[in-house]
């Protein structure tokens, strides 16, 4: 069995955020958020701890209702979630098998070809608690990707994996995502390995603060003063000055350059 990929107007979005703003006991979580996510691309959103990254993934895949703005669904839009970390039993052991056959409707062989796209076939039999860190991403991979999603939706996807599984499980996302012809959202630190294959990414701290081309971005002052902090202490390759400044409205205003936009 193969996996087929589905071609879909490139021009019609998958998803659209519209003016989403989320407050939780008067502490705003997200302010004017607007995205939208077309067939084929990879987005990346980057930002500080707290700065509501969480908030906007649940609010895409529509587990939290925003306080305004509306989240709006394309025609036959399937979603493939891999969560950040999962939860498991370690009185109940669950083999690799068990655990992809418990999503609804999935078939053996589907199971099959997802592990041998994954090349984790030898996983099969393997109890889930204990795999490596590594080995778990690989297995929400292809949990994931069993209903053929045109939309990936990935959660820190390296979350306990060492520099080379990394950049293999990296290589492993920009596979699939090229055979199932689908877009890819993914929350991540790693900018030094994800950037090249991004179409966009998105800077977030309860606004998106920059917007832009990995090549743009990555070297533009601004987005090095706006994060370099941050994620120096992820992943050490950027050193950081916070001297940005904020209107009246909490949003940056002293992004520069052609290529980012910034929200004001």
């Amino acid at each position: 069995m193969q996996i087929h990929s589905i071609q879909r107007d490139p021009n019609k979005p998958l998803i659209e955020l519209n003016n989403i703003n989320v407050v939780f006991e008067q502490k705003t979580a997200l302010s004017n958020i607007n995205l939208r996510i077309y067939p084929n691309t990879i987005i990346t959103i980057v930002g500080p701890n707290g700065g509501g990254k969480s908030t906007l993934l649940k609010t895409l895949l529509k587990l939290q209702q925003p306080t305004s703005g509306e989240v709006i669904y394309g025609n036959d839009v399937r979603i493939g979630y891999v969560p950040q970390k999962i939860h498991l039993d370690h009185s109940l052991p669950l083999t690799v098998e068990r655990f992809l056959a418990l999503k609804k409707g999935v078939k053996t062989q589907e199971i099959s070809t997802a592990l041998e796209q994954l090349s984790i076939t030898h996983l099969r039999q393997s109890t889930m608690q204990k795999l490596s860190g590594g080995e778990m991403q690989r297995v929400l991979l292809a949990r994931a990707i069993l209903n053929r999603p045109n939309l990936l939706v990935l959660d820190e996807p390296t979350q306990g994996v060492d520099i080379t599984g990394q950049a293999e499980l990296y290589q492993l996302i920009r596979q699939t995502q090229q055979k199932l012809n689908c877009a890819v959202l993914m929350v991540s630190h790693d900018l030094h390995i994800v950037m090249a294959d991004s179409h966009e990414v998105l800077c977030i701290n309860q606004h998106i603060c920059c917007a832009g081309t990995p090549e743009t971005l990555s070297n533009d002052p601004a987005f090095i003063r706006l994060w370099g902090n941050q994620l120096s202490q992820n992943v050490g390759f950027y050193t950081h000055h916070h001297n940005h400044h904020h209107n009246l409205h909490g949003d940056v205003c002293d992004c520069n350059g052609s290529s980012i936009h910034c929200q004001n």
